[in-house]
Formats: structure tokens, sequence, C-alpha cells
């Protein structure tokens, strides 16, 4: 097991959604500002090789917590496809690849549920990740991610390199992306009931049928699953993260025009994709290995980011 709070760590994507509440609870093991390093794009293209190697010497990490991801939902996946993919690969590439010349004492890889068969039999669970390919929509980013849970097994085995790798399905809660052309469902859905709500005459429009089902998991959860997995496991087996619950869109729909008040029409545009059937993880590993499970209801996280972004658009048209 290793002591995070001795180590310099590098935190990709640490100013975002995710990486934000990595960063407060590796303060709160006891990390100090100088040994935690956040870059920003515009200091480190991740995505080259030039830039990986400049942060690399400037920073002098010994962990590397791998978050920065090119990603949207089904929309953003659909129009960026190549994007997904190069970027992506590329960051985990390059971070790696110059990690182990470090060397590094440990990579933490942050998959995605996008990796998963299409089709893959519910609850997924690790040992199905291999079984066929993942929902055509998301497959390039999915993909891109699912690449590197091999290289870093092919690192380990050559140049024992040490990694973890997490697959945390769909994350949700304060500070997330609100843009509708790139966010996910949850935030594109509180937009929605918010913008109809207070707005008489509008209406929310949802794509597909909503016959699809997902699971989330609160972000403050996913945060403590990765640092567990940092901290407890060196091979890159891949290690869900999840509820273990899973919701049909139609339900959340209904579920989070109720908590915001919203009485109105919703529509259904099925001229749009569902996207996969069923997301729903098996979290027995994460139980075992971890000693991790989600504390934050369903509903309260719901209910906090709704606060969040009602506070966060009061503040920003005051």
């Amino acid at each position: 097991m290793i002591d995070l709070s001795a180590e310099r760590i590098i935190v990709t994507g640490g100013a975002g959604f995710l990486g934000r509440v990595v960063c407060s609870k590796l303060r709160d093991r006891g990390l100090s500002d100088e040994q935690l390093i956040v870059p920003r794009r515009a200091d480190y293209d991740l995505t080259s090789e030039e830039g990986v190697r400049r942060l690399y010497c400037d920073a002098k990490p010994t962990v590397v917590i791998h978050l920065a991801a090119e990603v949207g939902g089904i929309g953003a996946n659909r129009e960026h496809p190549g994007r997904f993919f190069f970027a992506n690969m590329a960051m985990g590439l390059h971070l790696i690849e110059q990690g182990r010349e470090i060397p590094l004492k440990k990579f933490v890889h942050t998959g995605t549920v996008c990796a998963y068969p299409k089709f893959a039999p519910v609850p997924f669970k690790e040992s199905g990740l291999w079984d066929g390919y993942p929902e055509e929509t998301n497959a390039p980013y999915g993909v891109a991610k699912k690449a590197l849970f091999v290289m870093l097994d092919g690192y380990k085995r050559e140049y024992g390199l040490d990694s973890a790798v997490v697959v945390p399905v769909n994350l949700y809660g304060p500070h997330d992306n609100f843009d509708l052309n790139t966010s996910h469902v949850i935030p594109a859905l509180i937009r929605k009931c918010e913008h109809a709500r207070l707005n008489p005459g509008e209406h929310v429009t949802c794509w597909g049928t909503g016959s699809a089902s997902r699971e989330f998991l609160y972000v403050d959860d996913a945060a403590e699953g990765i640092l567990r997995a940092a901290e407890r496991i060196d091979t890159p087996d891949p290690i869900n993260l999840g509820t273990h619950q899973e919701i049909k869109i139609k339900d959340l729909v209904e579920l989070i025009a109720d908590l915001c008040g919203y009485t109105g029409k919703i529509e259904w545009d099925h001229t749009k994709p569902d996207g996969q059937p069923r997301r729903c993880l098996d979290t027995a590993l994460a139980e075992k290995l971890l000693d991790w499970r989600a504390q934050t209801s369903f509903e309260d996280g719901l209910r906090n980011t709704i606060e969040w972004w009602r506070q966060a658009t009061t503040a920003s048209t005051a």
C-alpha cells in the first residue's frame, strides 16, 4: 500500500469536474500544494510527446493519476469520433511511455463504462470487457481508453511499471459540464428542466425513446474509489466503480423534473439514438479489493447537483 501524502502527484484533468474532487481528497490525505501538480492545457499539450516530456521534467512526479479526457454525450461522440479517439489515445500513450522512463512509482488510469461491449450481460463484470464491440456512437472513445488497459498490462510485465485501472460508470454532481452540446444526460436534463420551469410555455425535449437504462455515480464517491485504487492496487486489472443500480432514462427524466419542480410537457425525439441499451456495473471487486462502495443516494446527489446549478446560474446573471 502506498502513502500518497509522501508522493509528488500529477493529476491530469485536476481542474475539471472529477479532478477538483480528487485533488481536494488528496489534500485531505495530507498532500501539500507543492506536492500536487495540476497541468493546464495552455502550458502542456498532453496529446504531444514533447508536452508530456516537458511536464514530467518540470514536475518530477512519482505518481500520475490520469483523469484528463476529451468526452461528451451521444451527440458529441457522433460529431467528433476521430478527435475523441486520437486525443484520448495520445494522452495515455505519451503519459505512460514517458512515465516508465522516469520511472514512476505508479500510474493510475481512469477508464470508462463506454469500453464495455454493446450487449454485455448486465451487470457488467470486468471479465467481460473484451467479449464484444462497444456501442457504436461511443466506440472511438471507449476503444481508445480500453487500449490503454492493454498498454499498462504490457508495461507491467515488461518494465515493471505499477499501475491501477478503474472503470467508473457515468458520473454526475456539482461542477459537471452543463453545455447542451457536449454534456452527459444528467446535467443536460437538469438544464432543460430548469430552463422550462423558469420560462412558461417552454417544454423539454429528450433524445430517443427513454427505454435505455443507465447507472450513475456521484462524483465524490468516484474520487474516493480512484484514490483507494491508487493506494492499494499495483496491477492494471480493471476495477468497476458504480452503485450496482440502474434507472431507465424515461424514469430519470421524470425524477429530475420532479426534483426541479418542473410540471410541464416532456417530448421524445425518436429520430435520435438511445445509445447502449443498458448499463449497470458489478461492483463486487471494488468492495473486495478497495473496501469501497458508493455512499451518496441518487436523490441526494441529484438535489446537490440541481442546487449547485441554480447557484451557478444565479451568480452568472448577478
